[in-house]
């Protein structure tokens, strides 16, 4: 699988390692030596928790003429641009996300929902894939990512799926955890939500990281929300039928919340898009879910997230694609661009059944 995602994506892997080099060096002041020996490091951590894992980044890698350090790297951004106190902290909400999970007992459908805005660098956007892949037991996996990254938002042929959202806290930059997006990539590997909650709380992490994770099952569907941070794990349920998260902690877990240093629209986001999804009448549709993610209060910084020439070049950051995810049925829908301008999108029946 890793030699094949590097030799179909081989230009645009390049590209946006070439584009991260710069962003290391200019955001955090890291030099390309400075981050081969920091892809190092995160290269022995996935060697050592994940082999299955390192041996697709490593041949992806060699598929896309690149060293190893530099693909485990950019699996590491969000912990190089953002986890490492000696390397600055983030700027105004860069990484702003809002994720939303309904349960079958309550979508029109009768399906479980996963549903997100990605809310990143504009920049970035050319480098986006979707990358869909079948394992030699026959798991298959679709996740929309960056190129030479091995997930972001996406599910499985398990009926399993997971949307993310950047947090962040002062045990954030400590040494020897596994890459944020190999962790990502872990909870898509699982065929269960036992297996996932397993995959991410048995390793060792160095960023914090919000999970939202449904699983579509014959019994009824279930929704899980973790917040992880280095050492640590909180843990939330849904009510009245959903869950919804933006970028700060929400549960108990015992840390100073670094978006304390910061403010914004997280500390309205989520309480604001569960209320908009409480005022349906009956239960939610996808039409439903977009209207709630296309919600424009506070704007430009909000749900719907547009660019807000006010924040530095390197802090600005809008809707770069909204994520629509039916567990039942398999299929991703993704709508390029913020919401409230992108129509109906792409809609993807990825797997083989």
């Amino acid at each position: 699988m890793g030699a094949g995602y590097g030799a179909q994506a081989r230009d645009q892997i390049r590209a946006n390692v070439d584009a991260y080099l710069q962003r290391f060096a200019s955001a955090v002041g890291l030099s390309r030596s400075s981050v081969l020996e920091q892809g190092a490091l995160f290269h022995a951590t996935t060697r050592q928790h994940f082999p299955r894992l390192a041996t697709m980044l490593d041949a992806m890698a060699e598929a896309a003429g690149l060293e190893p350090e530099l693909i485990y790297a950019i699996n590491a951004r969000s912990e190089l641009l953002y986890g490492n106190p000696t390397c600055g902290s983030p700027g105004a909400e860069a990484g702003e996300c809002t994720a939303i999970g309904v349960l079958d007992s309550h979508s029109l459908t009768g399906h479980t929902l996963l549903a997100q805005n990605w809310d990143w660098h504009p920049a970035q956007r050319p480098y986006t894939l979707l990358l869909i892949t079948r394992d030699e037991r026959g798991h298959e996996v679709a996740a929309l990512t960056e190129a030479g990254m091995l997930a972001k938002a996406g599910l499985n042929s398990a009926g399993l799926g997971v949307c993310v959202n950047l947090i962040g806290c002062d045990r954030d930059g400590l040494p020897g955890g596994v890459p944020y997006h190999v962790l990502l990539r872990s909870v898509l590997e699982a065929d269960s939500l036992s297996w996932a909650t397993r995959n991410v709380l048995r390793i060792p992490r160095s960023a914090s990281i919000n999970l939202l994770i449904g699983q579509s099952h014959s019994d009824g569907g279930e929704l899980l929300d973790l917040e992880l941070c280095p050492g640590d794990a909180g843990w939330m349920h849904p009510q009245d039928g959903i869950l919804v998260h933006a970028n700060h902690f929400e549960t108990a877990v015992p840390v100073y919340d670094t978006i304390k240093d910061w403010g914004g629209s997280s500390l309205f986001r989520s309480a604001r898009a569960r209320r908009l999804l409480l005022q349906s009448d009956g239960k939610l549709s996808f039409d439903e879910i977009l209207d709630v993610l296309k919600d424009h209060h506070s704007a430009p910084i909000g749900i719907c997230r547009h660019l807000d020439v006010r924040d530095s070049p390197a802090d600005q950051s809008e809707t770069i694609w909204t994520v629509l995810m039916d567990l039942n049925e398999r299929s991703i829908q993704l709508i390029s661009g913020p919401p409230c301008e992108g129509g109906n999108g792409l809609l993807f029946k990825p797997f083989s059944n």
